[in-house]
């Protein structure tokens, strides 16, 4: 196998240096992807927490004044609920979107590179 790419080397220096253009080019892109895909899960799991965050203080809250606000002077006792719900359903889709997004191998498409020119060599070098 190192006999063929030592002859490809000598050979052919030019053809190498565009196949390592490739590789720099499919580790920049693969990067890049997994970038975006730690960003975007940092980000949601932020939201995500800080919205469960303040649905919990929101809900304290609520049922502070409820226990302390008699029932006849209770205008909108709806809202108690409904304001520590909205974050409350933030962070359940934030969570969701988080768990759902995927968890596939990253730089899976550099490996099947690798592969693919591991086979090539071996199949040269067999030859």
């Amino acid at each position: 196998m190192f006999h063929a790419l030592f002859r490809l080397i000598a050979s052919q220096p030019q053809m190498l240096a565009e196949h390592a253009e490739g590789y720099a080019d499919l580790i920049a892109q693969e990067v890049q992807a997994a970038s975006a895909r730690w960003k975007r899960s940092l980000l949601l799991g932020a939201v995500g927490g800080l919205s469960a965050a303040v649905a919990v203080l929101m809900l304290g809250t609520a049922l502070m004044l409820w226990a302390v606000t008699p029932d006849a002077s209770m205008r909108a006792a709806w809202l108690l609920w409904v304001v520590p719900a909205v974050p409350a359903v933030v962070a359940l889709g934030c969570f969701s979107a988080l768990s759902s997004q995927a968890k596939g191998r990253g730089f899976a498409t550099l490996r099947e590179q690798l592969a693919a020119d591991a086979a090539l060599l071996r199949e040269v070098s067999a030859s």
